[in-house]
């Protein structure tokens, strides 16, 4: 009698992809990364402008780069369908938004792997590019571009804070650091860096 504790293996939920309305539909393992190919969960065939129905046109591939599993950077082969409306004419694609901003090359998972990367286990950004398999300037783009929208942006990061510490230090590594740390001593969280 199977353990009734356990679900059906799932990749799409393994993977977190259902939380970017992903559904995973097959995987290759190549020697350096590993390769999912994915569908949009839910249907986008209603026109935007008149609101009719839409019949499917043709597909495009959008990869991503997205939080490596086994130590191996993961690639999402996203098949995104297009429509075209049968009243109007208009022609779109399915809306890609929980997964990734527009034109980005980096899920939104992988974001947060990567922005936890660098915040909470100290790694180097050419740790977190050679984890996704992107170059750099990739990995450092996103990850300042995602820091910006998670930590300055947001409003309400000093709610609840009561006292605030300041916290000087050299840091010795190739050459002299100097760090500044502005810290919620009553979560023991630093709220921002310098």
């Amino acid at each position: 009698m199977p353990d009734a504790t356990f679900a059906c293996p799932d990749l799409t939920t393994f993977c977190r992809l259902d939380e970017l309305g992903l559904q995973v539909v097959g995987q290759r393992l190549e020697p350096d990364r590993a390769v999912l190919a994915c569908r949009i969960a839910e249907a986008d065939q209603w026109c935007r402008r008149c609101g009719c129905e839409g019949t499917a046109r043709d597909s495009v591939l959008r990869r991503l780069a997205h939080e490596p599993l086994g130590w191996r950077p993961t690639t999402l082969e996203v098949t995104i369908r297009r429509y075209r409306c049968a009243d109007c004419g208009h022609v779109w694609r399915q809306d890609t938004s929980r997964a990734a901003e527009p034109r980005a090359r980096t899920s939104r998972r992988g974001l947060r792997w990567a922005l936890e990367g660098i915040v909470c286990q100290h790694l180097t950004v050419a740790r977190v590019a050679e984890g996704l398999g992107v170059s750099w300037n990739t990995a450092n783009d996103a990850v300042l571009a995602e820091g910006r929208r998670v930590l300055i942006d947001d409003a309400q990061r000093f709610d609840g804070v009561k006292v605030l510490g300041v916290d000087e230090h050299v840091v010795r590594h190739e050459a002299l650091l100097f760090r500044m740390e502005v810290k919620d001593l009553h979560g023991l969280v630093v709220v921002a860096a310098r």
